[in-house]
């Protein structure tokens, strides 16, 4: 009998998560529509940043700013210096690989870059990522914990404010963000994009990805038209870049956390609704067990009974 009390007690908890895991599943698909939402909505002023940001490349002014990238690729004073990395993870777990997959990420882009991690510093978005990297002897430079989903982009001034004056100090050349991309409810790729030195084609390429590839968003027009090649610039040319980059270097990093907490609440989700299908799967084993050792007990108890009645005969 006590080994049907485990098994009915087994069955009883099991049960008990299965709730648990289905309710963690419908908040988690509440909350990746609404983050959803919120970095579609964002889409259009990023659009239109990017758009002035465009034009104003052209020029020769804005060539010579020091946020902007010179030519393709990484700009000549990156090359062999410090650079910075903004990771975005989660805070909580429950989510599948969506935080290692991240990390080898970046590992893999600082490996392939041939930057150690003495010349790496990092600013982490959210506990998995900052733990990971204060454990293994990373210099974490700046921390922001407890993210939570009604995070605005004025919050974001924090992380870019330091990214700036690490920049401006020369104690970086360069200036990477990791984070999560949201294809869709099931695909979430990470990604590793440069902020820094500033490039149209890298916020370009941040400001498409908005757009999921598949689900209710996902036909929404992806394309982000260029403009003209130059335009007349008032009052002058540095007091524009001087508020546009920083602002725009900003709206980079307020929509990767953006699609970093959809790829979280996402990932999630399905990770409780794999717990659930799993949960119910073992309370249907369970049940079968419980109902063969019930079924043995019962047989054995007649079988003695009838033994007993046999002797006294």
């Amino acid at each position: 009998m006590a080994g049907l009390k485990n098994i009915k007690l087994k069955i009883g908890s099991t049960k008990k998560t299965a709730t648990v895991t289905r309710a963690m599943e419908a908040v988690s698909a509440v909350k990746m529509r609404k983050a959803q939402e919120r970095a579609l909505s964002g889409r259009a002023y990023a659009a239109a940043a990017l758009s002035i940001l465009e034009r104003l490349s052209a020029t020769a002014d804005a060539a010579k700013h020091p946020l902007m990238a010179q030519g393709n690729g990484i700009v000549a004073r990156a090359a062999g210096g410090n650079t910075a990395v903004v990771v975005i993870t989660s805070d909580k777990g429950l989510a599948g690989a969506l935080n290692s997959s991240v990390i080898r990420a970046i590992e893999t882009e600082l490996y392939e870059r041939k930057i150690d991690r003495l010349r790496a510093p990092i600013l982490a978005i959210g506990r998995r990522g900052a733990e990971y990297f204060a454990s293994r002897g990373w210099s974490v430079s700046m921390r922001q914990e407890n993210v939570a989903d009604t995070v605005t982009e004025a919050d974001m001034r924090k992380i870019t404010g330091r990214l700036l004056a690490l920049y401006a100090s020369g104690e970086i050349g360069a200036a990477i963000v990791a984070y999560t991309n949201f294809l869709s409810t099931f695909e979430q790729k990470p990604v590793v994009r440069q902020i820094l030195p500033i490039s149209p084609e890298s916020i370009r390429d941040m400001v498409r990805g908005i757009v999921p590839a598949k689900g209710r968003y996902a036909g929404m027009t992806q394309e982000v038209q260029n403009g003209p090649a130059a335009y007349t610039i008032e009052p002058d040319a540095d007091a524009v870049l001087e508020e546009l980059l920083p602002r725009l270097l900003n709206i980079a990093v307020f929509h990767a956390l953006l699609e970093a907490k959809a790829s979280e609440h996402s990932a999630r989700m399905v990770a409780m609704k794999s717990a659930t299908d799993k949960a119910k799967e073992m309370v249907g084993d369970l049940t079968r067990t419980f109902n063969k050792v019930r079924q043995a007990a019962i047989t054995r108890e007649v079988s003695e009974i009838t033994s007993g009645i046999e002797a006294m005969r």
